[in-house]
C-alpha cells in the first residue's frame, strides 16, 4: 500500500478524477492480458479458502467487493479478481443508454478522504452490459444494480426496473434495486412508502416466476429518518426481499471538515468516503436491531480501513464494499480488510459467526 500511496496515488490526483477513473479500467483491462502481470497481481492479491462467505446461498470467496458505481458497465471484470475482490457490483444500469449530468461531475476532498459526485446513471444501457458480461472469464461473484432512466416519470419507474431484471437475469447472481441515488431528479422520492412497494413488488414476482430466482436486495440512502426505514423494513418483510444495501452516497455535508467556499464551488451531488461512516454505521445498526437480524446486510460508506469494515460488520453486516476506501488507499485494502475480518472470526467473536450462516431467505 505504500507504493499506491506515497507514489502512485500522488501522480493520480493530480488529474482529473473522471478521466483517471476511465483510464484506470483501460490499464486495468491490459493488466489482466499481459500474462506475467497478471500473475503476480493474482499472487499478490489471491484470496485465502478461509476467507470463503457464504450469504443469501451464493459463496462468495470473500466477504469484500467492489461498490455499485464503480464499474458501471461490467468493463473490467476479470481485473477486479485479480485485485483481490470477493465480489463486483456493476451498474447503476438503465433500459436505455444515458449520458449521465454535465461534467465536471466527480470531485475529491482530499483532506478528508471524500469523494463528491452527481454522475447521474451514466451508463451504456443495460443490453450492452448484458455484452460484456456474456463475454466475461471469470467466475467472481456480479451483483447488478438496476434503476430508471433520467427521463422515465417515477409513476412507470417499475417498467424501467422489470426491463433491466429481465435482460440481466441469466448473467449476474443477485439483484440489488437503486432508488437513493442522490443524482437523477426524483428518484429518492421512490423510497416512500407506496411508489417502492411497487417497484419492489415487480421485480419480486418477475424473480419468483423464474425457474431458479436470483438474491433481491434493495439499496438505501443514509439520509432516511427512522420512521422511514420503518416503513422500508416493513415491506421487505411483506415482500420477503433478500437483504439490504447500507448505504448510498449521502446529500449532507455534515463531518466535511474542507473550507465552505470550496463545498459550495462543486455544488450538489452524492459524498461519499470518511465523513459518510459513523452515519452508514447507524443505519446498518439500526436495520439489524429492528429487524433482529433477519435482513442480510451489506455495509458500504466510508470504509477507508480494516476498522472500518469490522465496525461494519459488528454493527450487523454479513459482507462490505467499498469504492472511496479503494481510490485513497488501493487494491492492499481488500486484503487487509479480509485478514482483519478472518482474524475475528478465528477469535470466537459471537457476531462474526453470522458471515457464513446467512442463507438465502425466506
Amino acid at each position: 500500500m505504500q507504493v499506491y500511496k506515497s507514489i502512485i496515488r500522488p501522480i493520480l490526483f493530480k488529474i482529473d478524477p473522471e478521466w483517471i477513473h476511465n483510464m484506470a479500467f483501460k490499464l486495468i483491462s491490459i493488466a489482466t492480458k499481459l500474462p506475467i502481470t497478471s500473475r503476480v497481481l493474482k499472487k499478490r492479491f489471491e484470496s485465502l479458502p478461509e476467507w470463503e462467505t457464504d450469504f443469501c446461498g451464493l459463496k462468495f470467496r470473500n466477504p469484500v467487493g467492489l461498490a455499485a458505481g464503480f464499474d458501471k458497465d461490467a468493463t473490467a471484470l476479470a481485473g477486479w479478481e485479480m485485485l483481490g475482490f470477493g465480489f463486483v457490483e456493476i451498474g447503476t444500469l438503465t433500459p436505455k443508454p444515458q449520458p449521465g449530468n454535465p461534467k465536471p461531475r466527480l470531485f475529491r476532498f482530499s483532506d478528508d478522504k471524500a469523494l463528491i459526485n452527481r454522475m447521474g446513471f451514466n451508463n451504456k444501457g443495460v443490453e450492452a452490459a448484458v455484452k460484456k458480461l456474456k463475454a466475461r472469464n471469470t467466475q467472481i461473484i456480479i451483483g447488478g444494480n438496476i434503476g430508471k432512466n433520467k427521463d422515465t416519470p417515477n409513476e412507470e419507474a417499475f417498467k424501467d426496473y422489470e426491463i433491466a431484471f429481465d435482460a440481466l437475469f441469466d448473467y449476474v447472481d443477485y439483484f440489488v434495486v437503486n432508488v437513493s441515488s442522490p443524482n437523477t431528479p426524483n428518484l429518492r422520492e421512490l423510497q416512500d412508502k407506496e411508489p417502492l412497494h411497487k417497484i419492489l413488488k415487480a421485480v419480486s414476482n418477475k424473480n419468483k416466476q423464474k425457474k431458479n430466482p436470483k438474491p433481491l436486495l434493495l439499496k438505501i440512502a443514509p439520509d432516511l429518518n427512522n420512521s422511514q426505514l420503518d416503513d422500508i423494513l416493513n415491506i421487505i418483510c411483506d415482500l420477503h426481499i433478500d437483504g439490504i444495501i447500507a448505504t448510498n452516497t449521502t446529500v449532507s455535508r455534515d463531518r466535511l471538515e474542507a473550507a465552505g467556499e470550496d463545498i459550495k464551488k462543486v455544488g450538489s451531488g452524492g459524498m461519499s468516503g470518511r465523513p459518510l461512516k459513523d452515519r452508514s454505521t447507524e443505519i446498518i445498526r439500526y436495520i439489524h436491531s429492528r429487524s433482529r437480524g433477519s435482513v442480510p446486510i451489506i455495509g458500504v460508506g466510508g470504509i477507508l480501513s480494516a476498522d472500518d469494515a469490522i465496525e461494519k460488520i459488528e454493527a450487523g453486516a454479513s459482507l462490505v464494499q467499498i469504492y472511496t476506501g479503494f481510490v485513497y488507499e488501493g487494491p492492499e485494502l481488500i486484503r487487509k480488510i479480509n485478514k482483519a475480518i478472518c482474524h475475528k472470526s478465528k477469535n470466537s467473536m459471537p457476531i462474526f459467526s453470522r458471515r457464513n450462516q446467512v442463507s438465502t431467505s425466506k
